[in-house]
């Protein structure tokens, strides 16, 4: 990827210091007087264009007034994920197949914890093949077989993220209406949702449906992620997607109404065990 290149985790942190500049009322020029730099270092900083030091955020940090310690730590592991995603030679890097997707792989294989808000459709980290193969046989993406066998391989290496000595802790609500929608019919769909309930059981996978009788919830707007890249209460940011683009929300007041939302619906659905048991019974169902 290279150093002059802007990363999602590059920007996250270069916000931060530039909101944490004009909280202090200070300009460029005076920033980069700390560094012993220019004004155009501290510009391609706050934009994300360079990876950062530790000393220069240190630096930055303390000419800024910050005293919580605590606060600087995440911002120093914000800066070492950034310089080892730019280092890293993960299998998306160079497949053409991931388009657009390849930064969110990315951000997902740098992660700790995702929580994702799902209204249509199960989450792709908890997809079965055939549930894969189905999406995208419905689209009008593909012009060969073989693209979607394709798109069927990437998901399931995504899915490897789910296991192994540190996996990733993956907290998804789902409404409904995803479980009984039947993708690719009646069969798939069962298995699907046999597969749900069983990776809902594992230890590192937390499972809750927004049942219908719910009503009206914070979630109809549509879905999203939210990726923390370290422990709960980190610099968190959230992802949201349509058909057309996808948006990265990376400052710490938009990523907090994203976090805010999730824990609305949360609070709104069954219980994991609860869910569980619904999950299951549309399966029997169908």
């Amino acid at each position: 990827m290279g150093n002059r290149v802007s990363t999602v985790l590059a920007r996250r942190l270069g916000g931060e210091l530039l909101r944490l500049r004009d909280a202090a009322g200070l300009t460029q020029p005076q920033a980069a007087q700390a560094l012993s730099a220019t004004a155009a270092k501290i510009a391609k900083m706050e934009h994300g264009w360079v990876p950062f030091r530790d000393p220069d955020v240190r630096a930055l940090c303390e000419l800024y007034g910050v005293r919580d310690e605590e606060f600087v730590a995440r911002l120093l592991n914000l800066a070492r994920l950034d310089r080892e995603r730019r280092k890293t030679k993960g299998w998306w890097r160079n497949d053409p197949s991931m388009g657009g997707m390849a930064e969110y792989v990315a951000m997902e294989d740098a992660a700790t914890h995702i929580r994702t808000w799902q209204l249509a459709l199960v989450p792709g980290l908890l997809q079965s093949p055939d549930y894969i193969r189905a999406l995208g046989v419905s689209g009008d993406w593909w012009k060969h077989p073989d693209e979607i066998e394709t798109l069927v391989d990437l998901r399931v290496k995504r899915q490897a993220r789910l296991w192994g000595d540190v996996p990733l802790q993956f907290h998804a609500v789902i409404w409904e209406a995803a479980l009984r929608q039947e993708v690719g019919g009646p069969a798939v769909m069962r298995a699907q949702l046999n597969h749900l309930a069983e990776m809902a059981r594992r230890p590192n996978v937390n499972v809750q449906v927004l049942p219908f009788r719910a009503g009206a919830h914070d979630g109809l707007a549509g879905a999203f992620n939210l990726i923390s890249f370290a422990e709960p209460g980190s610099i968190d940011v959230a992802y949201v997607e349509d058909k057309a683009s996808a948006v990265w929300v990376e400052s710490m007041e938009g990523s907090a109404v994203y976090g805010k939302a999730f824990d609305r619906l949360s609070r709104a659905s069954l219980a994991p065990r609860d869910s569980i048991d619904l999950i299951l019974s549309i399966s029997k169902g169908m």
